[in-house]
C-alpha cells in the first residue's frame, strides 16, 4: 500500500517555478488500481517517481507499506550494451527471485524472439517496453507502477498484458498512468485528475475521465 499525505513538489526554472504538486492527497490499495490522468506536463511522471522513491517531495509524506515496482515504462535501469536476457538475469539477482524461472517467464512474455540475447541497443523503444513490463510481471510486487505499457504490441499482445495486469490486481494495488481513457475506464478502480499541481481524486472512473477530458478541452464529436 501507498500512501500520499499532502505531498507537494515544486521545480524552478530560469526564475519560474512551476508547482507538479499541491498538498496531494490519496493512497493505492491491495486489489485496487488507481489512474492518473493529466495533460502532458501535468506531473505524472514527476509523480510516478516520487511513489517510486527516484524523487523526494518538497513537503508531506509517501508512506509505504510493501515493495513497489521500478516506474513500468521507464527503462533508465536497463544497460543499453547487455542483452535483454543479462538485463533481466540481473534484475532476478537484485530482487531474489528463481532466476531460471523468471527468465523463462520473462522470455516467453515479452515475445522478442532472438533479440532477447541481444544486446538492448539493438532494441526499438516497443521492444524495451514489452521487456520492461514482462519483467516487471514476473515479479510479485505489492504495487505496481505502471506507464502506458499495456498499450504495446498488437491486439493479442495487450490482451495478454491486461490480463496479467488483472491477475496481479488480486492481490496488489496499481498505480495507472494511460492517455487512453477507454483503458483506464476498463482497469482502474478510480482515478486521480492532476491538473496545475491539484489533484482530484474520484472513486467514479467515469467521472475522472469526464474530468480531464474537460480539461483538455476536449470536444465530443457531434
Amino acid at each position: 500500500m501507498i500512501r500520499l499525505e499532502n505531498v507537494s513538489k515544486a521545480f524552478r526554472y530560469r526564475g519560474i517555478v512551476k508547482h507538479v504538486a499541491r498538498d496531494v492527497s490519496f493512497q493505492i490499495t491491495p486489489g485496487r488500481a488507481v489512474g492518473l490522468l493529466g495533460r502532458n506536463g501535468a506531473g505524472k511522471s514527476t509523480m510516478m517517481s516520487m511513489l517510486a522513491g527516484l524523487i523526494e517531495p518538497d513537503s508531506g509524506q509517501i508512506h509505504i507499506e510493501g515493495s513497489v515496482s521500478w516506474p513500468v515504462g521507464f527503462q533508465g535501469s536497463f544497460h543499453r550494451d547487455l542483452t535483454g536476457a543479462q538485463n533481466a538475469l540481473f534484475l532476478a539477482r537484485v530482487y531474489g527471485v528463481d532466476t531460471e524461472e523468471f527468465l523463462d517467464f520473462v522470455e516467453d512474455f515479452a515475445e522478442l524472439g532472438a533479440h532477447f540475447n541481444q544486446p538492448m541497443r539493438m532494441y526499438s523503444s516497443g521492444m524495451r517496453s514489452r521487456l520492461g513490463f514482462a519483467c516487471s510481471m514476473g515479479i510479485r510486487f505489492d504495487t505496481y507502477l505502471i506507464d502506458e505499457v499495456t498499450a504495446v504490441g498488437d491486439g493479442a499482445f495487450k490482451a495478454k498484458s491486461e490480463a496479467i495486469f488483472l491477475d496481479r490486481l488480486q492481490r496488489s494495488g496499481a498505480l495507472f498512468v494511460s492517455h487512453n481513457t477507454a483503458e483506464v475506464a476498463r482497469l482502474c478502480h478510480s482515478v486521480v485528475v492532476l491538473e496545475k499541481g491539484v489533484a482530484s481524486h474520484y472513486h467514479d472512473v467515469e467521472k475522472g475521465i469526464d474530468r480531464h477530458l474537460k480539461n483538455l478541452k476536449y470536444q465530443p464529436p457531434d
